[in-house]
C-alpha cells in the first residue's frame, strides 16, 4: 500500500513539473507496475491500454467533437445568437441573458465546453462591450454560458463517465436534464435580477449595430427563429432522442450527430474542403488527447489497484468512520481539489474507478452521485486560480478585460452551481426520476 500512497504525489510532482497528463500518468504507472508485477509489467500494462483503447462507448467521443467543430464552422452559432438577441435584447441585460441562452441550446448541439465558450466569446464580447455591460459580467456570463457544455447533454464527458463507472449512458444524460434546466434558470434569474438592479443604458446610435429588437417585425422574427431553431433543435433531437429512446447507441447518435452538422454547414452556404480539413484536424486532435489520457489513466488506476490501492481508500474511509453521506462529501472534495491541478479528463479518469465500487457498496444510485461529481466538476472549471474556463476567456478576450474582473465575474455562478449542487442533494429525484421514465421507452 505504500507504493499506492506515494502513486499520486508523484504523479501531480510530474504535472507540476510541466509534464503532460498522459506521460505523466504512463510514468508513474510503469515505476507503480514494476514493483507490483515485477517482469510480467508491461504486459499487464499493455492488457489495460489495450482494453481502453477498443471500449466502443468511447468511440463517440471524435463523433461528438467532430460534430461540435463542424457547427462551429457553420454560421448557426452566429444567427443563433442574432435570433436569441431578438427576443431577449429588450429585457434587463438582455445580451447576457441572450449570451446564456445561446450557450445553453449551443451546449446541447456541440458537448464540448472550450468550443461553446470560444464561440459565443468570440460573438458576444463586442456586443455586449458595445452595450456598456461591465466587464465582470461579461466574463461571467461567457464563462457560465461555456461551462454548460458539461451538464448538457449529450456531452463528452457524460459519455465517459457512463462507461467508466458501467452505467447506462441514456441514464445518465437523462439524470442530467433536469438539473441543468435548474442551472440555466438560476443563471438567467440572477442575470435579470442583475439587469434590473444596474440597468445598463445603450449608446446613441447602438440601434443600427442591433440592438433595437423591437423594431423587427414579428413576422421577421418568427421566420429567422424558425430557421435557425428548428435545423438545431432538429439536429438534438436526433441525437439525444435516439440515445434516450434506446434506438441507437451512443456511437451511433454522435455519427449521427457528425452528418447533421455537416448538412447544416452545407445548407448554410459555409463548408469547403478547409473548413472539413480544419474540423478533422481539430477532431484528431482533441480526441487523441482525451484518448490518450484514457488509456494512460486506465493504466494509472490498474497499477494502483495491484499495489493495494483499492485497500488504501477502505482503509481511510473505515478508519474515519465515514458513513454514505461524510463518504460523498469526501469524494466530492477530492474531485473539486483535484480539478486545480488536473483537467477534466483524467480527473473523471482517475476518481471514478475510485469511487465507483465505494458508491455501490454504499447502496447509492450511480446515476445520482454521477450528476453531483458532473456539477463539481463544472464549478472547477470556474473556479479561480486554475480555471479552465478563464484560461479559455484570457485567449480571446481583449486587452482590456483583466484576470480579476474575470474571477470576480464567475463567483456569483459558482454560488448559482453550489445552489444547484445542494438542490440536487435535497431533492434526489431531479437525476432519477426522469431516467426511469424515459430511457429506452
Amino acid at each position: 500500500m505504500e507504493i499506492a500512497a506515494l502513486m499520486f504525489p508523484a504523479l501531480f510532482a510530474l504535472i507540476l513539473l510541466g509534464i503532460p497528463v498522459a506521460f505523466s500518468l504512463t510514468i508513474v504507472a510503469v515505476g507503480a507496475g514494476l514493483m507490483a508485477f515485477g517482469d510480467v509489467a508491461f504486459n499487464q500494462l499493455y492488457g489495460s491500454f489495450y482494453s481502453a483503447s477498443t471500449n466502443f462507448i468511447l468511440s463517440a467521443i471524435p463523433m461528438f467533437i467532430l460534430m461540435g467543430a463542424l457547427l462551429e464552422r457553420s454560421g448557426i452559432a452566429e444567427r443563433l445568437f442574432n435570433v436569441m438577441n431578438m427576443w431577449l435584447g429588450r429585457l434587463p441585460g438582455g445580451l447576457a441573458l441572450a449570451t446564456i441562452a445561446m450557450g445553453a441550446i449551443f451546449a446541447a448541439s456541440a458537448g464540448v465546453v472550450g468550443a461553446v465558450e470560444v464561440m459565443i466569446g468570440l460573438m458576444a464580447i463586442p456586443a455586449m462591450q458595445r452595450a456598456r455591460y461591465g466587464n465582470s459580467l461579461i466574463a461571467g456570463t461567457i464563462c457560465a454560458g461555456g461551462s454548460l457544455g458539461t451538464m448538457i447533454p449529450p456531452s463528452v464527458i457524460a459519455v465517459m463517465y457512463a462507461s467508466l463507472a458501467q452505467i447506462s449512458v441514456g441514464k445518465l444524460m437523462a439524470g442530467m436534464m433536469l438539473p441543468a434546466m435548474v442551472m440555466v434558470v438560476l443563471f438567467l434569474g440572477y442575470i435579470y435580477l442583475q439587469g434590473r438592479m444596474n440597468p445598463v443604458e445603450p449608446y446613441p446610435g447602438d440601434a443600427a449595430q442591433g440592438f433595437e429588437p423591437d423594431d423587427i417585425p414579428l413576422r421577421d422574427k418568427l421566420i429567422a427563429t424558425a430557421t435557425v431553431l428548428i435545423p438545431v433543435f432538429g439536429l438534438i433531437f436526433a441525437v439525444l432522442g435516439s440515445i434516450l429512446a434506446g434506438i441507437a447507441s451512443p456511437t451511433e447518435a454522435a455519427a449521427v450527430g457528425a452528418a447533421g452538422a455537416l448538412l447544416l454547414c452545407i445548407a448554410n452556404g459555409r463548408f469547403s474542403l478547409a473548413v472539413l480539413r480544419d474540423s478533422l484536424a481539430i477532431t484528431v486532435r482533441i480526441s487523441a488527447m482525451i484518448l490518450l489520457i484514457v488509456a494512460a489513466g486506465t493504466m494509472f488506476m490498474g497499477a494502483f489497484a495491484a499495489n493495494g490501492g483499492a485497500r488504501l481508500i477502505r482503509d481511510v474511509v473505515d478508519g474515519a468512520g465515514m458513513g454514505p453521506t461524510a463518504m460523498i462529501v469526501f469524494f466530492l472534495a477530492v474531485v473539486f481539489v483535484l480539478g486545480f491541478v488536473l483537467d477534466w479528463t483524467a480527473n473523471v479518469l482517475i476518481c471514478v474507478p475510485l469511487f465507483t465500487p465505494f458508491i455501490r457498496e454504499a447502496g447509492i444510485d450511480p446515476v445520482w452521485f454521477a450528476v453531483l461529481v458532473l456539477i463539481v466538476i463544472q464549478t472547477g472549471y470556474l473556479t479561480p486560480p486554475m480555471a479552465s474556463s478563464i484560461f479559455y476567456l484570457k485567449s480571446i478576450a481583449p486587452p482590456d478585460m483583466t484576470y480579476g474582473q474575470m474571477c470576480r465575474g464567475v463567483l456569483p455562478f459558482i454560488g448559482l452551481q453550489l445552489l444547484t449542487l445542494a438542490l440536487l442533494v435535497i431533492f434526489p429525484a431531479l437525476a432519477t426520476w426522469l431516467p426511469d421514465r424515459i430511457v429506452g421507452f
